[in-house]
């Protein structure tokens, strides 16, 4: 029996011990409890002194188009010391009610609490806007701002965007009307000019496409810019750093039919190709144009392209285009005058000639068409690049290539191509280097030692009298080659 509480005394003295262990743990652990609070709190810096640091102070958007959503823009939110901070609130000034969009470090929302931002460490704001039609045909300014709360200091970056009302051509089949210059053109999901009805464009017209539109004629297109006011087609893409980029639309499409189309003082810009004539497999007319005083930049493939067409272009200035400046095929009829073509691209390795005049068209090396090519004259043309050679032939059977180049400047391999068939070349000037004035900016303008000074046909410069700036070219010895006449005010 003594054994048996000897050993339930010794069971109790221990139950006796623990417990007053625990009685002394129980007032250690509020001490353990608030050492692990402070030094959480220790964890971000403190202080109303406290500020974040920015990659901008304003993010701006230039030219909204309306109902059209913006780019995508963003910032850079920067925590400059060496703790952690407790952003407490990020959140858009004008809420629900604002025209902007925030994507916040990949979440998409109007306010954010309490964001760590870790020591040295940044996040990243995405900033989106769509700008409500207001009916008013001058650019609107559209503001909120990005408000920033850390230890109780307020931040903001400002949001700007410059908004513009359109006309909307969404998908549209479009019937006999005119384009007036009152606020911009925007075609989305491609137009259609139907068939018998004409489009009329005033000056100083300007239409954007959206990416992959394009507008197909099958009636009638007469666009009638001038000097002062140009008519400019471009996509709807207006930030700087897109200025020069090709491809973002599709083109002018002229489709087998349509006839009487006129084309007068218009700028192309950054589509993949800038006009283009004729289709297969379409018993209907071969279509035609006639088109002076303009300007092809920065197309993705050509800058006019045609099947079986009939083309005739005076002072026009086509650049810098991904496979051609102009190609010709299947026959056709073509006259180009007092024309600068030049290829300098710069996106890829270019391996064909700016100027490619053949009698057939290969379709996908499924089929194969062929025409007939009635004529493709050059007069007082310049047609330069960065390849050894600019002009490219080709046919199949025994199909005819009637083309002839009369006071032009080319650049070819004369081992490959015969410039003394006088049949085909008259007075032409090889691969000695124009003169413009700065290529890389595409200012296609002579200098005062240009070699085509003077050197063109008299013959043609009396039937184009003036260049595509107006300068007169029978005020001096000769007309010179190319779109431009170098005039004593440069």
């Amino acid at each position: 029996m003594q054994n048996k509480w000897a050993i339930i005394s010794f069971t109790k003295s221990h139950k006796r011990l623990f417990l007053r262990w625990w009685i002394k743990q129980i007032w250690i652990i509020p001490g353990i409890v608030i050492l692990l609070f402070s030094c959480e709190k220790e964890r971000f810096l403190t202080g109303d002194s406290v500020s974040l640091t920015f990659s901008c102070d304003t993010v701006i958007f230039d030219t909204v188009f309306t109902t059209i959503g913006s780019t995508t823009k963003y910032f850079q939110v920067i925590n400059p010391y060496s703790k952690a901070l407790m952003i407490s609130e990020i959140y858009l000034a004008g809420g629900e009610n604002s025209n902007f969009r925030l994507n916040i470090d990949g979440l998409k929302a109007l306010q954010l609490e309490n964001i760590e931002l870790p020591a040295g460490d940044s996040l990243y704001v995405f900033v989106e806007v769509t700008v409500d039609p207001q009916n008013q045909n001058s650019p609107m300014v559209v503001k909120d701002s990005v408000v920033f709360i850390t230890n109780g200091n307020f931040q903001d970056i400002d949001l700007v965007a410059w908004g513009q009302d359109v006309h909307l051509i969404n998908g549209e089949i479009v019937q006999t009307q005119t384009w007036i210059n009152d606020k911009p053109y925007l075609v989305y999901n491609s137009m259609l000019i139907d068939s018998m009805q004409k489009l009329t464009l005033d000056p100083g017209v300007r239409v954007h496409f959206h990416r992959n539109s394009t507008m197909y004629i099958m009636g009638s297109l007469e666009i009638h810019g001038t000097i002062e006011e140009p008519v400019v087609f471009q996509g709807n893409r207006l930030e700087s750093e897109y200025a020069e980029i090709p491809g973002q639309w599709g083109g002018l499409y002229f489709l087998n039919g349509s006839v009487g189309n006129i084309i007068e003082y218009l700028e192309i810009r950054n589509g993949t190709s800038g006009l283009h004539l004729g289709n297969l497999y379409s018993e209907k007319e071969p279509p035609d144009l006639i088109i002076s005083n303009s300007i092809i930049t920065q197309m993705n493939f050509a800058g006019i392209s045609a099947i079986n067409a009939k083309i005739d272009a005076s002072n026009c200035v086509i650049a810098d285009c991904g496979f051609y400046g102009i190609v010709l095929t299947t026959g056709g009829e073509y006259e180009f005058n007092h024309c600068t073509v030049s290829n300098n691209w710069k996106y890829f390795n270019r391996v064909t000639p700016t100027v490619l005049i053949t009698n057939y068209y290969n379709l996908n090396d499924t089929e194969i068409f062929t025409g007939k090519l009635e004529k493709a004259s050059f007069g007082n043309c310049i047609v330069y690049g960065d390849m050894e050679t600019e002009i490219g032939f080709d046919k199949v059977g025994e199909g005819s290539l009637n083309y002839y180049f009369d006071h032009c400047l080319i650049k070819v391999d004369t081992s490959e191509v015969d410039v003394s068939d006088p049949m085909r070349y008259n007075n032409v000037f090889i691969n000695n280097a124009p003169g413009f004035i700065a290529i890389d900016s595409m200012n296609f303008q002579l200098d005062s030692c240009a070699f085509v000074l003077d050197k063109g046909s008299q013959e043609i410069g009396m039937r184009f009298p003036n260049d595509i700036l107006g300068n007169s070219r029978i005020n001096d010895p000769g007309p010179d080659i190319g779109a431009y006449e170098r005039s004593d005010d440069q």
